[in-house]
């Protein structure tokens, strides 16, 4: 049975927000909101937590896991970025977008994409999965929470509860967060190639 977290949305509380990243090292997988939607998220190498996001999103190995990350630095540990998408992406977070590029030897081996070596990042601008991330030390792998078959992401906390009981260990609500998953953006050769539209604005990608 999934541990429900109650958070304040703008200033989410330090022992809750403890309580949530201790059962993260301890293997747990999380529901959890962010600036665009919730997400299911575990630490970076509980092969657990990957298998089970797999299976409750019925993803093949082809899905582009994304580490969420605090900030700019510590996002700039887990890929390659050259200067000129350096320039982009920094203009660009926090907010709701995910980049894809060439994952470095500091991304678990089973998380970049099985041929082109790449993972997705991303640096939400949400105050709950900011705590979480300052607490944790580390980014969160993560999914977006759309079931097979749905169209929308789940927005209810208590409806990601009802629904994911016993195959999620804990749910982090903080309030409705929206249904508009992130704007994926691949750099992966370099240029900006448009995945994805989402919550965020393309307008600066489209004249890279």
């Amino acid at each position: 049975m999934a541990k429900y977290f109650d958070v304040h949305p703008d200033n989410p509380q330090a022992r809750t927000i403890s309580n949530v990243t201790e059962r993260i090292r301890s293997g747990a997988l999380i529901a959890y909101p962010t600036d665009s939607c919730f997400a299911l998220g575990c630490q970076m190498g509980n092969r657990d937590g990957i298998s089970r996001i797999r299976s409750i999103r019925n993803l093949d190995d082809r899905h582009h896991f994304t580490l969420v990350c605090q900030d700019f630095s510590q996002l700039g540990q887990f890929v390659h970025i050259d200067k000129d998408v350096f320039r982009a992406i920094k203009a660009s977070t926090p907010g709701s977008y995910t980049f894809i590029l060439p994952a470095t030897k500091e991304v678990p081996r089973q998380l970049p994409h099985p041929k082109k070596k790449t993972v997705g990042v991303r640096i939400p601008d949400h105050a709950v999965t900011q705590a979480l991330l300052a607490d944790l030390g580390e980014p969160l792998l993560s999914s977006t929470l759309l079931l097979p078959g749905e169209d929308e992401p789940l927005t209810q906390g208590w409806e990601i509860k009802e629904r994911l009981d016993h195959v999620v260990d804990a749910v982090v609500d903080s309030g409705d967060c929206g249904t508009e998953p992130t704007t994926v953006i691949d750099f992966s050769d370099g240029e900006a190639q448009i995945v994805r539209r989402g919550a965020g604005d393309t307008a600066r990608f489209e004249q890279v």
